[in-house]
């Protein structure tokens, strides 16, 4: 849980595959709608956006909740508020089979949440944005 070097963080970015996008915004100055914006155009991603108030997102269908994907995501990418990661985190463990990584964005970390979910078997990365390690590590 602690820092992962840029190898492993690469590793993470490879190996997933779908990645649920919790909390999107329709909001275009909103930071999640900018990182949902870049993966969909340039990451190798299918994405899942997460969204209990908006039922689509640039014509892709946005689900309320991880519980009604049609698939379990490599990957669960959370753009939350501090207060609502143990319910995020209680959703992504009642999947089956379970996510690979939590991810929590730039900004988010709590310790209790990430000692659960790193418990749970997932690999957890806090406070980094998906967006940018992307670039960074993988491609544009």
């Amino acid at each position: 849980m602690g820092s992962l070097d840029s190898v492993e963080l690469q590793q993470i970015l490879r190996d997933t595959r779908t990645v649920a996008v919790v909390g999107v915004s329709d909001n275009p100055v909103r930071p999640s709608n900018e990182v949902y914006r870049y993966l969909a155009r340039y990451s190798h991603y299918e994405l899942y956006p997460i969204n209990p108030n908006i039922s689509e997102l640039d014509g892709k269908r946005v689900y309320p909740s991880l519980a009604d994907l049609p698939v379990v995501p490599d990957m669960v990418d959370v753009f939350r508020r501090y207060d609502d990661l143990p319910a995020v985190l209680a959703d992504t463990l009642a999947l089956d089979p379970l996510p690979k990584y939590l991810w929590l964005q730039q900004g988010l970390w709590h310790d209790e949440v990430g000692a659960q979910a790193q418990a749970a078997g997932l690999r957890v990365v806090m406070d980094r944005c998906l967006k940018v390690d992307y670039a960074q590590l993988i491609g544009r």
